[in-house]
């Protein structure tokens, strides 16, 4: 994440046990994958899972997001983040989501379109905090 926002504000240290805390206070709303090479974490993506409003003919409904989907440098365009993105998507259809959306970095754009994601004209967005 240090190549897409900089230098961290906390050590590693300090921060994987806040993120395992976080990662368990959220496991029924955000789903993990992560992608192992022998003994190293070499990817990961995250789907984050919301309800939404019932509706008279669909009451059960839920649509999802791609969050956090990240391959170290070293093995991409090795077919990694497809994977991961694909894995993402299996879920997506399991749980029966409506629609999956995803705030896609430039460099990774082409990725979800070959996975099936495409500009939508009434997905709309308002920045409204600093990340």
């Amino acid at each position: 994440m240090e190549e897409l926002y900089g230098p961290p504000d906390v050590t590693l240290d300090a921060f994987v046990p806040r993120f395992a805390a976080w990662a368990r206070q959220h496991a029924a709303s955000h789903r993990c994958v992560v992608s192992v090479r022998g003994d190293v974490v070499i990817g990961m993506a995250w789907l984050a899972v919301t309800q939404r409003v019932p509706l008279p003919r669909a009451f059960e409904r839920l649509s999802g997001d791609v969050q956090c989907v990240y391959v170290v440098p070293d093995e991409r365009a090795s077919g990694v983040g497809g994977e991961l993105i694909e894995t993402v998507l299996d879920w997506a259809g399991e749980l029966g989501l409506e629609r999956v959306t995803v705030h896609s970095s430039d460099r990774a754009v082409s990725a979800y379109r070959r996975h099936g994601f495409a500009v939508s004209p009434r997905l709309l967005q308002a920045e409204v905090g600093e990340a």
